[in-house]
């Protein structure tokens, strides 16, 4: 590994809480909680017909999928506007706000586009979670005003204009720099949370490795709460839930926090559920026990 390219980080007091709402519910992310997982299925990306139907004004598929969600699990949901062929600023305004009608769980308001988070944002009920900014001055410098206007907290990703590095202490290096920006603007480091950009084993086997030692760092050297998107790790390979089940016990070990994923998946679930068990971020299993005597209940009336 090569030297750090910023001064040594100042940690903050531990452990760090970042608190979002929704209308009428809070929930925290941090390294003495429960692990939160943030649905990812409101997002056109991969899915061309949802993208259309949106464009189209038709949410009845986001509808479908917001319930669906928070029924099986999910603690917040991602919400992306994402499609070529859209106007995304009010395909995501009308997307919010139809999902905080059904659903009362806190968002992560998730797109590149400034016009775009800036009309969600002005709509959104409570203090949402912006998917996301990267360490560019320029994008700083756009995004983090609007994060402080609205009282919101931000996820800030790893990487630079210079791509994403593989070396850990890069990594880190972006994510003090995000972090202290984000203090210049007002905005405290808990209202930060940083993504230490977890790639597909396909493509490099050391992938998940450099992840891992990217989340020891940032945990013991600056203290701040992380999320990834736990699916892009076994991205392009059969059979995924195991092996995104599998990272996300050994991230959650490490220090990861949050991450969007499939929290549909009995499997990924699961295994989140029980490493917060083991974690003893669930103190007696008190999570564990209520969940497996849901399933008796529901199962015995069926």
């Amino acid at each position: 590994m090569t030297g750090r390219k910023t001064t040594s980080p100042v940690t903050f007091p531990f452990p760090l809480q970042t608190i979002l709402e929704s209308k009428t519910k809070t929930v925290i992310i941090g390294h003495d909680a429960p692990f939160v997982m943030i649905g990812e299925k409101i997002n056109p990306s991969g899915r061309k017909k949802l993208g259309a139907e949106m464009a189209e004004g038709n949410f009845e598929r986001v509808k479908n999928d917001a319930r669906a969600q928070v029924a099986a699990g999910a603690h917040m949901l991602d919400v992306n506007a994402g499609y070529p062929m859209g106007d995304e600023p009010a395909m995501l305004v009308q997307a919010v706000q139809i999902v905080q009608s059904l659903v009362d769980v806190p968002l992560c308001i998730d797109s590149s586009v400034y016009e775009a988070l800036q009309a969600a944002l002005a709509v959104y009920q409570g203090k949402p979670l912006v998917n996301s900014v990267t360490s560019e001055d320029e994008r700083l410098e756009m995004i983090l005003p609007l994060i402080k206007k609205y009282n919101a907290a931000v996820i800030g990703m790893a990487n630079d204009e210079t791509g994403i590095s593989m070396d850990p202490e890069i990594r880190l290096s972006i994510a003090v720099k995000i972090v202290q920006r984000a203090a210049d603007y007002g905005i405290p480091p808990e209202n930060v949370v940083i993504d230490p950009l977890a790639l597909t084993v396909a493509a490099d086997p050391t992938a998940i490795q450099v992840t891992l030692e990217t989340i020891r760092l940032i945990r013991q050297e600056l203290g701040v709460n992380m999320m990834c998107g736990a699916g892009n790790t076994s991205f392009g390979l059969p059979n995924r839930a195991p092996l995104t089940a599998s990272y996300l016990s050994m991230a959650m070990y490490a220090g990861l926090t949050s991450a969007i994923t499939d929290a549909m998946n009995e499997t990924i679930r699961a295994a989140v559920m029980a490493s917060d068990v083991m974690l003893g971020h669930d103190a007696y299993a008190v999570n564990w026990i209520a969940d497996f005597r849901a399933k008796q209940k529901a199962a015995a009336t069926t």
